[in-house]
């Protein structure tokens, strides 16, 4: 069998180095906030060009906090409105509403899965206060557009990066990147993952970056005195140390993402597939490949008799999730579409050129 994602090959050329910042871990015996998770925030954030990173547990909670900071800094408050992916994991609604905010659905453009800036402005209201743009399956929004109908609208911009590590954007305007905030997940299977949960936000505001710094802290600057209701969810030492180690290789392993992707896009001919959309630059580092197809279980079990695993990212949209009984009855055709058809093909670092070439083969045997 083709695994979907083999985590063990991949981690696999750093067992030593792990076991050596265990070690080191443990002989410091200093395991939350300290020189581990200090030194992986200055190296993220420079390799984001940020000024400022902060380790947090989980994507999740770094989208939260993110939130909760700009409603402690004033800039939102409880029950505005957040323009949001209708096509995107759960999570990106998840921290929109647990943060007491109120989450509006636009759809995305088919071809990109991403955010569709055309159908932004018509959901704009004077409650609208911000856009959380998600960086699906590794391939940047739309951010030019993006930016410029958040700057004409004085909205806030949120970024969700949680399978975006290490793309590039090409973006002219750096408008939206002086205020503004992105949230990263170092979940195990992501292209820069530690071995267990672990996150991150990075931002160049410099206010928001000190109240992110305390609130991820029980809402402490100080021990024992605590400026404003905060949450505990810091990186821990062992897994900022795991990510210190891979982190230099994030690049080589994205280029290797982009190579198996250019194959699969020049090779794969057939015509009951609909192929990804990319345009070869660097705003895609290929976190997932996608395809589409209309009888996508039929391919999915051809597949699986042939030894190749896939799976489905994702198989219900967040508005027809049980979580969500009044969005139930909304439509929205293509995130709907999109949910439908969509199956993940085997993508990492890892993968052999025979790999790639039998599956290409059995792609195009269907």
């Amino acid at each position: 069998m083709i695994p979907f994602l083999d985590l063990k090959k991949i981690n696999e050329p750093y067992e030593t180095a792990f076991q050596e910042k265990l070690k080191t871990v443990l002989n410091n015996g200093w395991y939350i906030l300290g020189k581990e998770g200090e030194t992986f925030e200055k190296a993220f954030a420079e390799y984001c060009k940020s000024k400022y990173c902060i380790g947090v547990a989980n994507g999740l909670d770094a989208l939260i906090l993110i939130f909760k900071g700009y409603i402690a800094l004033g800039k939102l408050q409880k029950g505005d409105e957040v323009i949001v992916p209708a096509n995107t994991y759960i999570a990106s609604i998840l921290a929109i509403l647990q943060a007491d905010l109120v989450p509006v659905l636009v759809e995305p453009r088919l071809e990109t899965y991403n955010l569709n800036p055309d159908l932004i402005e018509e959901k704009i209201i004077s409650k609208t206060k911000a856009i959380l743009a998600v960086h699906l399956y590794g391939q940047l929004a739309e951010m030019e557009s993006i930016s410029q109908i958040a700057q004409k609208n004085n909205l806030i911009i949120v970024e969700d990066c949680a399978q975006s590590h290490g793309a590039i954007s090409n973006l002219k305007s750096t408008i939206y990147n002086l205020k503004s905030a992105s949230a990263f997940s170092f979940y195990p299977g992501k292209n820069l993952g530690c071995l267990g949960d672990g996150g991150a936000i990075t931002t160049n505001d410099a206010e928001l970056a000190k109240i992110l710094f305390s609130l991820r802290n029980y809402g402490s600057e100080k021990k024992y005195q605590n400026e404003y209701v905060g949450v505990n969810s810091r990186l821990d030492e062992l897994q900022a140390g795991f990510l210190n180690l891979k982190l230099p290789n994030l690049d080589v392993d994205n280029q290797k993402r982009r190579i198996i992707a250019k194959r699969y896009l020049s090779e794969v001919k057939n015509d009951k597939i609909t192929l990804p959309f990319w345009d070869f630059s660097e705003i895609h580092v290929f976190h997932l490949f996608v395809i589409r197809t209309k009888n996508r279980e039929k391919l999915q079990e051809y597949l699986t008799q042939n030894n190749i695993q896939t799976l489905i990212h994702y198989p219900i949209p967040p508005h027809k999730q049980k979580a969500f009984p009044d969005w139930n009855h909304l439509s929205f055709p293509i995130t709907e579409k999109i949910h439908n058809e969509v199956l993940s093909l085997p993508m990492s670092p890892v993968l052999t050129e025979s790999e790639v070439d039998f599956i290409i083969e059995i792609l195009n045997q269907y």
